[in-house]
Parts: C-alpha cells; structure tokens; sequence
C-alpha cells in the first residue's frame, strides 16, 4: 500500500527531511501589509521575509490556511493518484482553523475521488485520516517523523494510526518567547488578552522568560526564568535528561526563530545534542516555520518529543 503523509506548513521539520521523505506540506499564507508569502517551508525564503518585515510589524500579520476547497483540489488533483491512504496532521484544532478545513474537505474528496483514480488505472479503494497532532510548531513534527519510520519499516495503516494517536497524546512541545511586548501585541492583534501589558512590561524589565508548554491541545506557561539564554541553557539541560529517562519515540524536534548557527551557539544545545547521540535519538533542527515566528516573535526557540507525563523543572 502507497502511503502519504501530509502536513501544514507551521509543522517544524528541516526542508532537506521533507523532500527526502516526499512529505506534502499544506501552505499557509502570512501577509503583513502588502508584503506576501505562501510558507512552503523554505528556510531562505523565511529568513529573507522574515529579516524584512517580521521583525518590525510581524504582530500584525494575517495568516491564512489552506481552505476547503484548495485541500480538496490538491487531493483530487495528485494525492487520490500517487497514495492509496493518507495521513493528514494537523497543527492542534484549538489553535488554528486548519484541521477543520481538512476534516471538511475529507467528505468531498471521499465522495469524488473513484473516477480520478480509475481513470489514472487504480481499482483499489482510497482513504484518508486527519488526525490533530494536539500540538504546534516542533510538536508537531513528533508524529509527522514517526509516521515516516513507520511506514518504511512496513507498518500498516492500523498501526500506524494507533501509534499516530497515541503520540498526539504524549507530545510535549516547549518553547521560550524572546520578547514579551511582540507576544503581547500578537496576541492583542489576534484578540487573545492573555498576555497583559503590565505583565508584559514586567517581564521585560526584569528579563524574565516564560516557558510555555503545549500540550495536549493547551498551550500554558509552566515556568518563569530569568535571561533568554540561560532559559535556553535550562530547556535543553531538561530535554537532555528527559532522553536520558527515555523518550516515546527516539525523535527531538528542535524550532528557532532565526539563523540555525545562532540556535547552535546558545549555551546548553552542546548537551543536549550529546545526549541525544549517545541514546540512539535522531535531533531534528529546523528554522521556525513563518506562521511560528509571526504568532511568537524572532528568535523564540521550541523543543519537543514525546515522553511519558512530566512536569516541567529547571
């Protein structure tokens, strides 16, 4: 069986890994005043953007998902002929209107898609599942890598989905802003009033960094650190011991809002990334999709897997 797997563009995985694993990324568009940009997941063409409008007006910026009908029409037109079953994974449904989008487009494309194939010479039935990866951004490239191991060991579609499943519900993505009055503006933009000025303004006064947790479908702050990078130093010292404990799948995911070299240089990477070698665990380091950086701000960084439960801890 010929299976596909799709994800949207706010999924962080390194460009070189998605064409390697012909892994369909779903666009979605950010334009922030005229300037315009379909985010397919290439990294120059995020940090050209990004270095001319983010930075500056990024917290206004209109993000756009594929609809209905192009989800549809992208099935219909190559999917419904290339794969037999596809795995559609979303960013979480509570944080964009994506996966309804792609659940509404699963009946149509159901309905219509028999004379497409077997007019391409497939008799065989076609079916497609969207699952909510309940996460966002590097958590969402947990399940996207597993459904790619799974399917070159041979998995079938049963497996996979119940392995699939079972990961969205054990996926751990934390990230730690950059700058609390960006994520404050973004959040008023998007008329989100969980990010107050005066706790905006305080943070930033006295340098402190929330580390935000998502999970399962909840995106919550689970600490306050002082300094971005020995935040950064403290976030990866726990990934590197939550490796050491043993993870769900031997999968990190790494985002950064920036230049790849900086997310290397920050105190605490060297750990974790010899952590990861020595424990069998494939570290995946990508730049922050365009539909991350302008929901959270340049240079924030994420770090996910999936992992037993846990709490947080410096």
């Amino acid at each position: 069986m010929r299976i596909g797997i799709v994800v949207d563009s706010a999924c962080d995985l390194p460009q070189d890994f998605i064409a390697a694993n012909n892994i369909v990324v779903l666009p979605i568009t950010v334009r922030i005043g005229e300037a315009v940009l379909a985010d397919h997941r290439d990294e120059e063409a995020t940090l050209s953007f990004l270095q001319a409008h983010v930075a500056e007006r990024g917290h206004e910026a209109e993000t756009t998902p594929f609809s209905v009908n192009q989800i549809r029409d992208l099935f219909l037109q190559r999917l419904v002929i290339d794969y037999d079953h596809v795995f559609c994974l979303t960013i979480s449904k509570l944080r964009s209107q994506i996966h309804d989008n792609a659940m509404q487009a699963s009946f149509a494309i159901l309905n219509d898609y028999k004379p497409i194939r077997q007019a391409a010479g497939h008799t065989s039935p076609f079916a497609l599942r969207v699952i909510d990866t309940l996460n966002l951004f590097a958590g969402q490239g947990i399940t996207a890598v597993e459904a790619v191991r799974m399917r070159a060991e041979g998995a079938n579609v049963a497996q996979i989905r119940a392995r699939l499943e079972q990961l969205a519900d054990n996926t751990y993505g934390y990230m730690i802003p950059r700058d609390l009055y960006y994520l404050r503006a973004r959040a008023r933009t998007k008329g989100d009033r969980s990010v107050g000025l005066i706790g905006a303004a305080l943070g930033s006064a006295l340098d402190i960094k929330p580390v935000l947790r998502a999970f399962r479908g909840v995106t919550e702050p689970v600490a306050k650190l002082k300094g971005f990078e020995p935040s950064a130093q403290k976030l990866f010292e726990f990934a590197a011991r939550k490796v050491r404990d043993g993870l769900m799948t031997p999968t990190v995911c790494l985002g950064y809002g920036g230049d790849l070299d900086e997310l290397r240089a920050l105190p605490g990477y060297g750990a974790l990334r010899d952590a990861c070698a020595a424990n069998g665990v494939q570290l995946l380091e990508s730049v922050m999709s365009l539909t991350g950086m302008v929901n959270v701000g340049k240079g924030a960084l994420a770090v996910a897997f999936a992992a037993p439960p846990h709490t947080f801890s410096a």
